[in-house]
């Protein structure tokens, strides 16, 4: 006989805990069902500890940077690789437990350890427990997606789960990929000391981003000794002497790359195909990502889906953001819905780059009439000062609305600074708004006025 409960929500990713807690207060009964750890992928794989490693390795490079400030070196830089891999697991740890810690406490809440599979659309079962609830809430995330490249299957290759257990310093790390995942580690690695390769199948870097945006990531990574091989294609990999070596076509021509390691970072997939959801009914598209409605609603009532398995966002923030949209629907009376989210995210490779609203690409694509404004870091005084002067700040206003459209600041304090804007543009409100706001120097900040004033038409 099934246990019977108000609500399931499978899995603890960054929707998962807060929608348990907020149905526990309301005075449902929940079950919350948790295959492996707390905290899905940005506590135990993704934001946390990669961020943790950004710290470690932006720690390096300052420390070698030390002349340029007028810091005599005392020494060698050198990694104690154990010691970064425990101050990132000790962080983490702490996530990871207490977020278990307050789930296990949570009044109303029963916490089922084990692989949840629906044998219905009422019905979901954890080993020898079969639940019941009239409302079922899925946030079960992704994992990384491994690329048909043969030989792939005679190498030891890392994805960016795997890579967390590396507490050594590889000596040449090759990355198959170019996007967020393969340039993070890539800058990590080769500030903690590795020789890195990346190796991406496209024209260039970061195929999603405007030219000049993937142009200047690009002139980032080269300039800290990274080798970039783009506009390749028929890899081949195979264990040489035990090394990786990969065979491949770079630019039509021939080339081998022979590295000690390889991480694979060519995208991720959904964790669905293992949920029974043909027995539930729950439609999903061939990538096996869950069909939603604009309220996050799957093709069967009572039936939700949230976080990065909708398809809707694979970011921290947008995985919350979907947990406030169902709780809002379902517990205030709110009509949140997931097209009034405005796109934004950011690169954590140092500089960073923060992402809002379109990109000029899009912009030119959707015809209208547009402002442009640039800005170089060499000519933000807070850059200077840090010696910090790559990159720059652009953004993108409606001629006619005069509201900001989209914006991107790759430099230093850029993934922060990028929050003015969007929340400007949250507020519907024209750029003006912030135009003639008086902001703090010396900040990064306060040069988003100094560049919207110098709007042109885009040509």
């Amino acid at each position: 006989m099934a246990r019977k409960f108000d609500a399931i929500i499978i899995g603890t990713g960054q929707a998962g805990p807060s929608l348990a807690g907020r149905l526990t207060a309301a005075g449902m009964k929940t079950a919350v069902i948790e295959r492996k750890q707390f905290g899905g992928t940005c506590v135990n794989t993704g934001c946390t500890p990669t961020k943790a490693l950004v710290a470690s390795a932006r720690a390096a490079h300052m420390a070698r940077r030390g002349p340029d400030f007028g810091v005599s070196p005392v020494g060698k830089v050198a990694m104690d690789m154990k010691k970064v891999k425990r101050r990132k697991d000790e962080i983490v740890r702490n996530s990871n437990e207490g977020l278990g810690s307050w789930l296990e406490s949570m009044k109303n809440a029963t916490v089922f350890h084990g692989h949840g599979r629906f044998e219905g659309p009422r019905t979901v079962r954890v080993g020898e427990e079969l639940l019941e609830a009239g409302r079922i809430f899925i946030n079960v995330g992704g994992r990384a997606s491994v690329p048909p490249v043969a030989g792939l299957d005679s190498v030891p290759y890392l994805n960016n789960s795997s890579i967390m257990e590396v507490d050594f310093l590889p000596e040449h790390l090759l990355i198959l990929g170019g996007g967020y995942i393969a340039l993070e580690f890539g800058q990590i690695y080769r500030r903690f000391g590795s020789e890195v390769t990346i190796v991406q199948r496209g024209e260039r870097l970061l195929t999603q981003e405007d030219d000049d945006i993937a142009t200047a990531v690009h002139e980032i990574l080269e300039n800290e000794g990274i080798q970039i091989c783009t506009n390749t294609g028929d890899y081949q990999v195979e264990n040489r002497s035990g090394k990786v070596a990969m065979q491949m076509k770079c630019r039509g021509a021939s080339r081998d790359v022979i590295g000690s390691h390889l991480l694979v970072a060519t995208g991720r997939r959904p964790n669905t195909d293992d949920l029974g959801l043909d027995k539930a009914g729950v439609k999903t598209d061939k990538r096996g990502i869950i069909e939603v409605d604009d309220q996050l609603r799957t093709s069967v009532e009572g039936i939700w889906a949230l976080g990065e398995c909708n398809g809707k966002g694979a970011f921290t923030h947008t995985s919350y953001n979907d947990y406030e949209i169902v709780a809002a629907n379902l517990l205030d009376n709110d009509r949140r819905r997931v097209s009034d989210r405005i796109t934004t995210y950011a690169l954590y490779i140092d500089p960073p780059l923060g992402r809002a609203g379109m990109t000029e690409r899009q912009v030119r694509e959707s015809g209208r009439k547009a402002l442009i404004a640039t800005r170089p870091m060499t000519r933000v005084a807070r850059a200077v000062e840090k010696g910090e002067t790559q990159g720059f700040m652009k953004a993108l206003v409606d001629a006619e609305t005069k509201r900001i459209l989209g914006a991107a600041i790759l430099g230093v304090g850029g993934d922060e600074a990028i929050h003015s804007i969007l929340d400007v543009m949250y507020a519907d409100a024209p750029y003006t708004v912030i135009q003639r706001a008086v902001h703090i120097h010396p900040t990064v900040t306060e040069l988003i006025p100094t560049m919207l004033a110098d709007l042109k038409p885009l040509n």
